[in-house]
């Protein structure tokens, strides 16, 4: 994966260079982030912390078996293998399910 642009906004993904380096099958984003998965269903994130750029929280859930994504304006929701949903990002657009 090549990015460039705004490097708050997800033009910057150096800090994750490494894992965009081979396998990745699709890119998704919000408006300041994106998410990247690889084979085997590994979801890599860069970009705006708050618009989902930061899966920290929810790193060992993406790890592997993520089967789809979808996104909002400022957050992220991966659907894995068995249909549990993980979502990170603004609270204000979907990013806490913990409710």
């Amino acid at each position: 994966v090549v990015t460039w642009g705004n490097a708050g906004l997800g033009g910057d993904s150096s800090a994750v260079a490494d894992r965009l380096a081979a396998g990745v099958t699709a890119v998704y984003s919000t408006d300041g982030a994106f998410a990247a998965v690889k084979e085997g269903g590994e979801v890599v994130t860069w970009g705006d912390a708050h618009l989902g750029g930061d899966s920290s929280a929810v790193a060992d859930r993406l790890a592997a078996g993520v089967t789809a994504v979808y996104s909002t304006d400022g957050a992220f929701a991966a659907v894995k293998e068995g249909g549990e949903v993980v979502t990170w990002g603004d609270a204000g657009y979907g990013g806490d399910s913990s409710a």
